[in-house]
């Protein structure tokens, strides 16, 4: 008998930011992101921002990871030739007891499955080269490296999925 997936993805709103400054703040997620209040004020800033949305992620109802979502302008070059209906996607697991132990690359696919679904022919996304853990996490969800570049943020795996 099928059992729904145990993972959800809400809208984030104000009342979150308080607890993803807290998460962007754990040594585990600082260390691959910016600035945490720089961060929480972007994300506050995309509310208003059609081309993003951002996600509270939860796991039977737990919240415990923040995901964005957003759409590729057609003049963006910076994933190469993509097809028109590309998102690329950034995320975290907040909840350091949390990481590590399969979330990430069971949560990235059903958020994937899920754009998917809606229409979305490809997914990308571009770690640094030394986030090991995160790369094997997006490798186990169906991605692969298409290309290395530089970055504004520095090194970039340029890696994506397609739907099939």
């Amino acid at each position: 008998m099928p059992t729904a997936d145990p993972y959800a993805f809400r809208p984030v709103t104000e009342a979150d930011l308080p607890m993803l400054e807290r998460w962007l703040n754990a040594p585990h997620v600082r260390r691959w992101w910016g600035e945490p209040a720089d961060e929480v004020a972007g994300i506050k800033a995309d509310f208003d921002e059609p081309a993003m949305q951002s996600f509270i992620v939860l796991y039977d109802g737990e919240e415990f990871a923040y995901l964005q979502c957003y759409r590729i302008a057609a003049d963006d070059l910076s994933f190469g030739d993509r097809p028109e209906r590309t998102v690329g996607i950034d995320q975290f697991i907040g909840l350091a007891d949390r990481a590590g132990i399969g979330h990430g690359p069971a949560m990235i696919d059903a958020f994937v499955r899920k754009v998917f679904d809606e229409g979305m022919e490809r997914v990308v996304l571009d770690p640094h080269p030394d986030n090991a853990q995160a790369v094997r996490a997006y490798e186990k969800a169906g991605f692969t490296v298409f290309d290395q570049r530089m970055t504004e943020d520095g090194p970039a795996l340029m890696m994506a999925r397609d739907r099939c």
